[in-house]
């Protein structure tokens, strides 16, 4: 399977990029003459790549276990290196699942099978970087 995709330069810093499902992001960085910014710099792209491609894994094992009274949110940090060129290291994934009376055997094989079997942003990550994962249960 390939996808294909085309950026186009917008001007100054900013980049928009298509998706084979037709929508479009804008990525662009910091400038010291800027303070606005139009986009999402493909760095934190990445990083949010990862939680987008492990939560859908995660949602979608989860509807099908009928599992469906939380919240959930992840927050993803990545270290990048020190010299040019600049790649993440280390990254750390947090799953937090918030409710009342949370299925957490159902959670944590859900979010184990994203990490280990179907989440393809992760195994590319694993290429290049330490992948450090956490499932933390908040009651709401």
């Amino acid at each position: 399977m390939s996808n294909k995709i085309i950026t186009v330069w917008r001007g100054g810093m900013t980049f928009e990029s298509d998706n084979p499902s037709g929508q479009t992001v804008l990525m662009d960085t910091s400038i010291p003459e800027r303070d606005t910014r139009d986009g999402l710099s493909p760095k934190a792209m990445m990083l949010s790549s990862l939680a987008g491609c492990s939560g859908l894994d995660v949602v979608s094992i989860l509807d099908k276990m009928k599992v469906n009274n939380y919240d959930f949110k992840m927050e993803v940090e990545g270290e990048l290196t020190k010299e040019h060129p600049k790649y993440y290291h280390t990254v750390t994934l947090d799953y937090h699942f918030t409710g009342n009376d949370l299925n957490q055997v159902k959670i944590k094989k859900a979010v184990d099978l994203s990490i280990e079997k179907y989440c393809g942003v992760m195994e590319m990550f694993r290429r290049f970087a330490q992948i450090n994962t956490n499932i933390h249960f908040h009651n709401s």
